[in-house]
């Protein structure tokens, strides 16, 4: 799913504008980029939290010329998924690996 149809999707559930729906998932987006760079936890309950964590220092290698290269410290953002959303993922999961396979037509 990509952002553009995250935005038509709640503008046909909630029967808004795709302008209105735009404004919300933008809004949405930017309050989390905005947490995340103040260095907030933000936690949607029965969805995950979102989080940084810091990466140290090391040296990496160009992959193209062999190169030793100083990669500096940065922050990353995480996602943790929610208990719930990993017991509604795998529920697909499990329901689609139970269900018998259709047999395949007798060939002529």
């Amino acid at each position: 799913m990509t952002k553009a149809d995250l935005i038509d999707e709640v503008s046909r559930l909630a029967e808004l504008t795709r302008k209105d729906s735009e404004v919300i998932v933008e809004t949405i987006f930017d309050s989390v980029v905005r947490s995340l760079r103040a260095g907030d936890k933000i936690e949607i309950r029965g969805f995950g939290s979102f989080r940084t964590r810091q990466r140290n220092p090391r040296t990496g290698r160009n992959p193209k010329t062999g190169e030793k290269v100083e990669v500096p410290a940065k922050k990353i953002p995480f996602f943790k998924p929610s208990k719930e959303l990993k017991d509604l993922v795998n529920a697909g999961v499990a329901d689609a690996a139970a269900a018998p396979l259709a047999p395949a037509p007798p060939t002529p």
